[in-house]
């Protein structure tokens, strides 16, 4: 077989965004500084600190401005935005902070020269990831063994996975029937000429996608043994769905679904526990004091445009399928339900004006810290969803009553990444999120959730 081609993975190319981000950034900053009357931003041993603070904020605004989302990485429309909304914070957070960064120079030009060596800097380096490294040289060409009863499915899910990853063809692993099912969304190669198609077509990795490994043709099974013995990359539907998806495929998991779910052992960790229940409280005080600061015009805006109650509860499913009342600021009509329970969705007709523009800035939420303090809640978490719903959707999707081994949160995995679930498809796709979650929680995982609710808020995608 012919040399693979070169491909980096997501957590490659992320860490290569961010590695080269600062050192673009370092790199323009030293050329102004031969080029011009610039010595605002000068390395020296005794102030070393200047540079680790400014890649610090690069990156951690990077993230919250979403100049590491993949998709949209490989995008110039799109990330120019984001490179100028990064530049601009970080250029502020570094004037703003002389404590750790250096004094605000005589001459103010400097920190125009600053500013627009960090944002072209930015720019320089994400029209080189996008001409080379997210160019077709470097995508991942993968090859599907699995039922072809299944393969759309599994085909649609890494569609919007990763831009560089290409599913070039699939091979049924069944054994011919008399009246064969057709599914054009891929070429579909036979058994026998596997070892062609990795060598002409470039494959890195061969994916076994089959429901039931039993059904893999004794053909089939003998060449994946060869490959793999010959040190071929050959990896598992599920596995490879959870590392590029970050959810757990619960639809392809079957009677072996203890393999599925070997949970964090934070879940057990006395000390992720109590780390946990500190933060939840001291965010709980800082939102709550927040909300009293807004309450003033909360109330007028209430008064005005949202006539009637300002809060609302209603019960919800919580730990170990516990209920208790959650409160939220009233964003729909009154008796917005005098039919009988009713999903909430994108548009939804019962939201008041001023009950959009909460929820669209997530300050609706703000009353469920009181849930938080009460222990009823978490800061992050599974939504907690009605007991109408929980029924429901029990009876449609596996192991929905899997997500209610934690404490329901204010956000979580699956709210940062998916919006409303107003049908069994879409809450099948949000018990993936929070299987996920609850599968891998962390120190990181967590940071990582309260940096994509930042993101949220400030782009304004509530709902």
């Amino acid at each position: 077989m012919s040399k693979k081609g070169i491909h980096f993975n997501i957590s490659e190319r992320k860490v290569l965004l961010r590695v080269l981000d600062i050192v673009f950034v370092f790199v323009a900053l030293y050329f102004v500084s031969k080029q011009f009357d610039f010595d605002y931003f000068t390395i020296t041993k005794e102030n070393w600190t200047w540079a680790f603070v400014l890649g610090l904020y690069i990156s951690a605004f990077g993230t919250v401005f979403e100049l590491y989302d993949l998709q949209k990485s490989s995008k110039l429309e799109k990330v120019f935005a984001n490179i100028v909304l990064t530049s601009s914070v970080t250029v502020l957070f570094y004037l703003l902070t002389p404590f750790f960064t250096p004094v605000l120079p005589d001459n103010r030009l400097q920190i125009l020269y600053f500013y627009l060596a960090i944002v072209i800097a930015l720019f320089i380096w994400r029209l080189v990831y996008v001409a080379f490294i997210a160019s077709p040289r470097f995508f991942k060409k993968v090859l599907i063994v699995g039922e072809i009863s299944n393969m759309e499915t599994i085909v649609e899910a890494f569609k919007d996975a990763d831009p560089n990853y290409i599913i070039a063809g699939f091979i049924n692993c069944e054994s011919r029937n008399f009246h064969p099912i057709k599914y054009k969304g891929v070429t579909e190669f036979e058994p026998h000429r596997i070892y062609e198609v990795i060598r002409d077509y470039k494959i890195s990795e061969i994916v076994v996608a089959s429901y039931n490994s039993s059904n893999i043709t004794t053909e089939i099974y003998t060449d994946l043994m060869a490959l793999l013995e010959a040190g071929f990359p050959i990896k598992e539907y599920t596995q490879v769905y959870e590392d590029m998806t970050y959810r757990v495929p619960v639809q392809f998991v079957g009677k072996d679904f203890y393999k599925y779910f070997p949970f964090s052992r934070s879940n057990q960790n006395k000390l992720y526990l109590f780390y946990r229940r500190f933060f939840d409280l001291i965010f709980s005080f800082i939102g709550l004091l927040f909300g009293v600061l807004l309450l003033p015009f909360i109330l007028i805006g209430n008064l005005i445009a949202n006539r009637g109650p300002l809060f609302y509860t209603q019960e919800r499913v919580g730990k170990n399928g516990d209920h208790f009342r959650i409160i939220k600021f009233r964003t729909m009509i009154k008796n917005a339900e005098h039919r009988g329970a009713v999903w909430a969705k994108a548009n939804d007709v019962r939201v008041t004006k001023f009950g959009k523009l909460l929820r669209r800035s997530r300050l609706d939420e703000i009353p469920q810290f009181i849930n938080i303090v009460k222990g009823e809640m978490s800061l992050i978490g599974p939504r907690p969803e009605r007991p109408y719903f929980v029924n429901e959707l029990s009876l449609s999707i596996p192991f929905y009553e899997t997500r209610h081994i934690i404490k329901p949160g204010l956000t979580g995995w699956a709210q940062v990444n998916e919006r409303y679930g107003s049908t069994i498809d879409a809450s099948l796709l949000k018990l993936q999120y929070d299987l996920y979650y609850i599968k891998h929680r962390s120190f990181f995982l967590d940071a990582n959730v309260i940096i994509k609710t930042l993101s949220t808020v400030i782009f304004y995608r509530g709902q």
